[in-house]
């Protein structure tokens, strides 16, 4: 059995859940913006008060690792740092783009077998952090910062449905229409579904030395890419 508080804000919205063995037992959730820097405190410790009024020992704290907004993702990062070392917790990091894909595949019943997923973060202008992914999440195309037009995803299109979902999908639409690409709205990355994602990561003991853990935005993307999502 494992008990995991989940700390979300690579994007404008924060969030916190906690999970035991697929269950959520407690969830909060600002989409009023990028408030994280005020919120994610409060809900740290509403959901800490919880697990300890009931009894329930902490295993892991899991943070959402990037691609996504610089400022969130250090806010994020480092609350679940701070815990980790309080606690006494080992630390798991969940992939924002894999996190995304989560509701897709558990929600959505018309999903055709040989799909393929394209989660997309919102960069600037028609730039977004992407990453092409299976209905196992078996990676076909890893994470890159993309320029949008009718070309830049056409080789996946010509073989297969592709569904393109995020915040960064919705401005793509009018750039990709080809016949084979589907858009999905209202997709967020949320603490609540990292449960699945972090739970395989502590069944498989993948836990992340706690002193030296960075964002993968920023250690992958910051020096090359965009310098967007502040």
């Amino acid at each position: 059995m494992s008990c995991i508080l989940h700390i979300e804000t690579s994007t404008k919205v924060c969030s916190v859940a906690v999970t035991q063995d697929g269950a959520v037992l407690f969830e909060k959730v600002d989409k009023s913006g990028p408030s994280h820097a005020v919120q994610l405190g409060v809900f740290v410790d509403e959901a800490l008060s919880y697990v300890d009024n009931h009894g329930i020992p902490f295993d892991a704290v899991a943070v959402s690792c990037g691609p996504g907004s610089y400022t969130g993702l250090r806010i994020g990062v480092s609350m679940a740092k701070g815990i980790c070392y309080a606690r006494d917790l080992r630390l798991i990091a969940v992939p924002t783009l894999e996190l995304l894909c989560v509701p897709v595949l558990l929600y959505n019943d018309e999903l055709p077998e040989d799909a393929l997923l394209c989660p997309m973060i919102d960069a600037r202008r028609m730039e977004v952090y992407a990453a092409v992914y299976d209905r196992a999440l078996k990676t076909v195309r890893p994470i890159g910062a993309d320029i949008v037009d009718a070309d830049t995803y056409r080789d996946f299109l010509d073989a297969r449905p592709v569904y393109f979902f995020g915040d960064g999908a919705e401005k793509c639409r009018s750039a990709v229409t080809h016949l084979h690409a589907h858009f999905l709205p209202d997709i967020l990355p949320l603490a609540k579904n990292m449960g699945p994602l972090a739970e395989k990561a502590f069944a498989l003991g993948r836990f992340e030395d706690v002193a030296y853990f960075e964002p993968f935005y920023l250690k992958e993307f910051v020096a090359s890419k965009p310098k967007k999502l502040l």
